[in-house]
């Protein structure tokens, strides 16, 4: 029995092993890529550039190098440009957000109102809609209002996103109301239960909804690829696709480089994100 527990175990290890070793292998495949020469690469990718064969790789490089690395960060002021942007584009969504989302969920989980069934309901069908539905509708009201080709076309429609309206709708459901009447007896007004209560109880919601956010709009494709015009206007997860054969090994670079970022704030709040996705799951409360 107690061999047969072992034998468990050690299939288990070995199982998560994989798995775990299947997540990292981009990384490890990223990291190579970027410490090979110019001309190893050429080897390595000749099948991909010709479309004929199978592509040759090797985990380490035969003739590592931080050439590319020179190139990109310090001979490419373009990647900083759009590395900014990124910057520019996901802060100015999480600020606005929280601008807007912040009390919208609070009005959502503390008052009652005619229609609010009917609203939140509204709410979760526009967060399951996809950008390609809408992108024809958001790009006439947004060339209609002259923000095409300008940050504006990314930020505002994250701004007036749905979706953390109600991850942190959930939370604030969960507050006890005995707390908040107390507060009331106290004297304190709604501002004030909002303020000194609401936010620091739902602080893991709003920190689940920015991690979200940042890694949802660090990496934005569709939108600034449909929206921008202007080179200098575009985020760093449109970079790559400016990178030729040339100079495959800056593209290894680029994308490492750019993983950094999301992947540090999600290191950080990988547990309000576990929290959020809980709440996601949580029974309606209205």
């Amino acid at each position: 029995m107690k061999v047969f527990r072992i034998a468990i175990r050690v299939f288990i290890f070995l199982l998560l092993f994989v798995f775990s070793f299947a997540a990292v292998y981009p990384l490890i495949f990223l990291l190579g890529g970027s410490l090979k020469s110019t001309a190893e690469l050429g080897n390595s990718l000749a099948a991909l550039w010709s479309a004929d064969g199978t592509i040759q790789w090797t985990w380490l490089p035969f003739e590592p190098t931080l050439r590319h690395y020179v190139e990109l960060l310090l001979d490419e002021p373009g990647y900083y440009v759009m590395f900014w942007n990124s910057v520019k584009i996901a802060g100015g969504v999480i600020g606005g957000q929280l601008l807007l989302s912040l009390p919208a969920a609070w009005g959502f989980a503390r008052w009652h109102f005619p229609g609010k069934k009917v609203l939140l309901s509204l709410y979760i069908v526009l967060m399951l809609f996809p950008f390609q539905i809408l992108m024809l509708s958001e790009y006439l009201v947004l060339n209609r209002m002259g923000m095409i080709d300008t940050m504006w076309a990314l930020i505002l429609p994250g701004v007036c996103s749905t979706f953390p309206v109600f991850i942190m709708y959930r939370f604030f459901s969960k507050l006890s109301k005995d707390v908040i009447e107390a507060a009331k007896l106290d004297g304190a007004n709604e501002w004030q239960i909002f303020r000194r209560i609401g936010i620091p109880l739902g602080m893991p919601g709003i920190m689940s909804v920015i991690v979200l956010d940042f890694l949802e709009y660090w990496n934005l494709i569709e939108q600034p690829a449909v929206f921008l015009r202007t080179e200098r206007l575009k985020p760093l997860s449109l970079y790559i696709s400016t990178i030729t054969k040339e100079n495959a090994g800056v593209a290894f670079v680029a994308a490492l480089v750019a993983l950094l970022p999301p992947l540090l704030v999600f290191l950080c709040g990988h547990r309000y994100l576990e929290q959020g996705i809980a709440a996601m799951g949580g029974g309606s409360e209205s």
